[in-house]
């Protein structure tokens, strides 16, 4: 039989970098939902060096959730929740509350109403001054920081004109008015932002 186990290189590159921001933004314990985990290669390592935490992965597609499935088996990891299956965009979360949110490489790669229904729901888990931890790469005043990003933007929206790299300003007003606190960004490898929101 096949390894449904997918592996993205990207996963490889940045799960540190993120590990750092994660060790300063995460609870010391509770529940950490992640949304879109895609191939399952950042749960596994967030929760192997976070062991205190309780980690749900979850993904909107099949194969991401088999592979999602398969590392944890192979990993014996034992603080990960099996994945569940969620749509950011269906009108009711298969979890009602978590202690924080973690979404990465999904708003640039889904549409703008994706990110919407994120924030309304990570606000709808979260307690006050729990954290909304999102990454990867965005514009800044309407601009793109670096021109690989906007070589970047261009292919997203080649394939699907929904897609592309947000600017920051519009994803901190989403969440705003989704109950989110200003975020706090830190400049990450590779031209991307770690941004952080807390639930007000």
């Amino acid at each position: 039989m096949s390894d449904p186990r997918q592996s993205a290189p990207a996963a490889q590159r940045n799960r540190d970098p993120i590990l750092d921001i994660l060790r300063r933004t995460l609870p010391e314990s509770g529940t950490v939902l992640e949304i879109a985990s895609g191939s399952g290669e950042h749960v596994i390592h967030f929760a192997r060096a976070l062991p205190d935490l309780t980690f749900q992965p979850s993904d909107a597609h099949v194969d991401s959730l088999k592979s999602v499935a398969a590392w944890i088996a192979s990993s014996g990891t034992p603080n990960i929740l099996p994945p569940l299956h969620l749509d950011v965009m269906a009108d009711k979360w298969p979890i009602a509350a978590a202690d924080a949110v973690i979404c990465i490489n999904m708003i640039h790669i889904s549409p703008w109403d994706a990110t919407k229904a994120l924030m309304c729901g990570a606000a709808d888990c979260l307690v006050s001054g729990a954290p909304l931890y999102l990454y990867g790469p965005y514009k800044r005043h309407q601009q793109h920081t670096a021109p690989s990003n906007a070589a970047f933007d261009a292919q997203l929206r080649a394939r699907n004109p929904d897609w592309g790299v947000r600017d920051l300003g519009d994803v901190a007003a989403c969440a705003a008015a989704a109950g989110f606190s200003a975020p706090e960004a830190f400049e990450m490898p590779a031209n991307n932002l770690s941004v952080v929101f807390r639930r007000r």
